[in-house]
């Protein structure tokens, strides 16, 4: 059985993120221990509240760098909401710019949309050739956010979703997946979406359907 590491950097409602991994096939393990997270097979990034406490809360336990690490290792990566964010260059909230991870250029900025944040179910616009999506291009998934990015980073495959203007759902950047949305929280979808993501991992063979 594959197992995935669950970054323990203080962050809340992570015990969901745990659940789903579980449900999806893997075993899940929620910490900050880097031996631990090194033998893992795949590295999940929850991220919950503002992008400035993420960003302090991972570097308190060293995860900006482990996150820049995976990447540059192709290593079977995935971030999750401000989990998404944080992967980007930096994040503007209420006036204040907090730099991010950098493993893709650009902004997180507030959503422009008549009503936030944007709380519910919406449809995504996924790459015929998504992996990430196989089996459920057509489906919801559950959002809550007030922020997003907007610009696509180069060479990678983007999901689109629109909530009074068009934002970034997901990026898929080899090895490298993240969702703006919840994958837990997004029931049968969100669960084969997570399969698709252990699919990806080495001698993991075909998708689970």
């Amino acid at each position: 059985m594959s197992t995935v590491a669950v970054l323990d950097y203080g962050a809340g409602n992570v015990r969901s993120a745990v659940r789903a991994v579980e449900a999806a096939g893997a075993e899940a393990v929620l910490t900050a221990d880097r031996a631990i997270i090194d033998d893992a097979d795949g590295l999940l990034v929850p991220g919950v509240g503002a992008y400035s406490a993420v960003m302090a809360g991972l570097k308190r336990v060293g995860g900006d760098d482990l996150i820049r690490s995976w990447h540059e290792s192709q290593r079977p990566l995935l971030g999750i909401c401000v989990g998404l964010q944080v992967f980007f260059a930096r994040g503007e909230e209420h006036g204040v710019k907090t730099e991010g991870i950098g493993l893709w250029p650009g902004a997180v900025t507030a959503l422009e949309a008549p009503v936030v944040p944007h709380m519910g179910w919406s449809q995504v616009s996924a790459p015929k050739s998504s992996r990430m999506f196989d089996g459920v291009a057509e489906e919801r998934f559950y959002f809550v956010h007030s922020y997003a990015a907007a610009d696509t980073p180069p060479n990678t495959m983007v999901t689109t979703a629109t909530h009074g203007s068009s934002f970034i759902a997901a990026v898929e950047d080899g090895t490298t997946w993240a969702a703006q949305f919840h994958p837990e929280k997004s029931s049968d979808a969100g669960a084969r979406l997570l399969r698709n993501w252990l699919g990806t991992f080495p001698g993991a063979g075909a998708t689970a359907h």
